[in-house]
């Protein structure tokens, strides 16, 4: 028979269990339904400005449909450009668990394609497989650098890692003008400087069936890879620990040095692949295109996704969207393509107006009138 003081504590107990359940649950709704509930303020208040305009809102989201999804080669479209948004968005939300906010993934970007703009004539003769890898191991090496430096000035140092990111972004686009312009320029690129064309065999080709390159496959698979890497690891353990106080990692003995160097340099790593494919499924050199601005989309991606890499594959289908549609709507709203980059500000701004919404609905953290006591 159970004495009433272990019914008690039994019931406590029990108490205690639901409140952590609803709890768990409940930041994980707020997880979701706040980045939601910003990109749909941002949206309207985008539609605000089109209405000022004299242009459509309706029109204008028909549109975006219609470029983005309506038919298989929107679909297809939508998806060649979600390839380095996944790469871009990781760059920023690897560096994230970590507490940094890093936003020169643009520079990482741009220094991939170089890289493997410029080695590919050295690998041309080896098998087209070996090649590519060789090329592709160069350009996350490079990119890993380029990023990893960002982190290393962070802790050592103390410089603020947004700030130095971003200088080093446009770094990285000089030295890639000076490049392609200067010492590895084509000569029979006239009207566009470029590195020369890499060989037929070391060109990455579509998926069969599709007319979109292996670049998304590889996105899809670092997404599902990083998120095995912070949920599931003890460095991804440790990794949200330093995130959450250094201080007190450090007192704990965790490395926090390393895990800053470990997963900047990933994520610039990551971004260099973006540049890679750039170059070897697009481009076909390397060439001024590459500063084409994912890398700062993908920043709106890692937001909106709230630094979860398996969140972040719907996202950055939805922005590729957005991008894919910017020439039919100027075409047919006459509207400029920078309409699409004040859709993204302003859901940009959003997402940080968000933020200050955390914890803040008591409807997300249900606790007992016992747990309170």
């Amino acid at each position: 028979m159970k004495t009433a003081d272990q019914n008690i504590s039994h019931s406590k107990e029990k108490i205690f269990l639901t409140d952590v359940w609803l709890e768990t649950l409940g930041k994980r709704s707020e997880a979701v339904l706040l980045p939601i509930g910003a990109l749909f303020v941002g949206f309207l208040t985008f539609g605000l400005f089109l209405y000022f305009l004299g242009k459509s809102p309706l029109d204008f989201y028909a549109l975006v449909y219609k470029a983005g999804f309506g038919t298989s080669f929107s679909w297809q479209n939508t998806l060649s450009r979600t390839a380095p948004l996944l790469f871009a968005a990781l760059c920023v939300a690897l560096p994230a668990r970590l507490g940094l906010m890093v936003i020169g993934g643009e520079g990482a970007i741009v220094l991939g394609g170089v890289t493997f703009g410029v080695l590919a004539g050295s690998v041309s003769g080896l098998p087209g497989i070996i090649a590519i890898l060789l090329l592709a191991t160069a350009s996350m090496l490079v990119a890993g650098v380029w990023i990893g430096a960002v982190g290393l000035l962070r802790h050592y140092r103390g410089v603020n890692e947004t700030i130095a990111s971003l200088l080093m972004a446009y770094i990285a686009i000089a030295l890639m003008n000076h490049l392609v312009e200067g010492p590895f320029r084509d000569p029979d690129s006239l009207n566009k400087p470029s590195t020369a064309p890499i060989a037929a065999h070391l060109r990455i080709g579509d998926i069969p069936g599709w007319d979109v390159h292996w670049g998304l496959i590889a996105g899809l698979f670092c997404c599902l890879v990083s998120w095995v890497l912070l949920e599931r690891t003890t460095l991804g353990f440790a990794a949200r620990i330093a995130g959450g106080n250094i201080r007190a990692a450090q007192v704990q003995g965790l490395p926090v040095g390393r895990l800053i160097l470990c997963f900047t340099s990933l994520g610039g790593a990551f971004a260099g692949l973006a540049g890679m494919f750039e170059v070897a499924a697009i481009h076909g050199s390397a060439n001024a295109s590459l500063a084409s601005g994912y890398g700062y989309t993908g920043i709106l991606v890692a937001f909106l996704a709230r630094q979860n890499p398996i969140a972040i594959i719907p996202v950055a289908i939805l922005l590729a969207a957005f991008e894919a549609s910017s020439g039919l709507i100027q075409r047919r709203m006459g509207l400029p393509d920078a309409t699409v980059l004040v859709l993204q500000g302003l859901v940009f701004v959003s997402i940080l107006l968000s933020e200050s919404l955390y914890g803040r609905f008591r409807i997300f953290y249900p606790v007992s009138q016992e747990s309170e006591k």
